[in-house]
């Protein structure tokens, strides 16, 4: 028996239009899971899921604004009438912003707030509805948060975010404690990636460059990897293989856990 095989389960990915959000929605669809790429971006969003069809997946895109309750709503009923289900729920989508807290704006921190902590939360309320036997999948499933090595290192200029990382953490763990004891049958986990060059990761490179901590992005990832013990940055695949591990059959005994993807650079 393939303990990775999806075949027959349904996914969807928040964020799913680009970065890691895509990659992992691919690597699902590569396992057999029917795919619904959440997002607000439509054009990007609709171009992953062609191109999760055209490799001979099966995907949709779901529009959906992940602070929105009832947008939630409306994605998971889109998902279950079109893709026959709901089994996985991956809360990637999420939002970086970059700043010394002797300079926080209040804005950007609650933007962060909102979507990384709020977004996250309404993710598990509603995958938590929809897979418990009384729901309208019902069949249990697995839901894997996104973190970051931000919530387990101290990281100069992002303070915000990986204050927001880190909450993502502990409600990845009351979550899976709250499933288990009520009997939804759903697995909760997370992911810490490492620095991966997205567009967002790349980003983020060139702000600590922006605010004087280093003297070019390139100096700024040099010391990342150098401070990775093996010795690289992540892959989108790298994060990919760990979100279908664990949604899969082998991770099956595996809740409330936080799983670093960061290449040790969390130790």
């Amino acid at each position: 028996m393939n303990v990775h095989d999806l075949t027959g389960r349904t996914a969807l990915v928040t964020g799913g239009a680009s970065g890691l959000g895509a990659g992992m929605a691919q690597a699902l669809a590569d396992a057999g899971a029917a795919v619904a790429i959440a997002d607000l971006q439509a054009e990007a969003g609709k171009a992953t899921a062609d191109a999760i069809t055209e490799a001979g997946g099966t995907a949709r895109f779901v529009s959906l604004d992940v602070v929105d309750d009832a947008a939630w709503e409306s994605a998971i009923s889109q998902t279950v009438s079109e893709l026959g289900g709901l089994d996985i729920v991956v809360n990637n989508a999420g939002v970086e912003i970059s700043g010394l807290v002797v300079d926080l704006d209040p804005d950007d921190v609650r933007r962060m707030l909102e979507v990384n902590v709020l977004g996250t939360a309404l993710g598990l309320k509603h995958a938590f509805r929809a897979m418990r036997p009384e729901g309208v999948a019902g069949n249990g499933g697995a839901v894997v948060n996104i973190s970051s090595v931000a919530a387990t290192i101290a990281f100069p200029a992002i303070s915000g975010y990986s204050a927001t990382k880190s909450a993502v953490e502990r409600l990845t763990k009351v979550a899976a404690a709250e499933s288990g004891k009520l009997g939804y049958g759903v697995r909760v986990n997370c992911v810490y990636p490492g620095l991966v060059p997205t567009r967002m990761g790349m980003r983020l490179a060139q702000d600590m460059a922006d605010i004087g901590l280093w003297p070019s992005p390139e100096a700024a990832v040099g010391d990342v990897i150098g401070l990775t013990p093996l010795g690289r940055l992540g892959e989108v695949a790298d994060m990919a293989d760990a979100v279908v591990f664990l949604a899969s059959d082998a991770a099956r005994f595996v809740t409330g856990a936080g799983l670093p993807v960061d290449g040790g650079m969390g130790m």
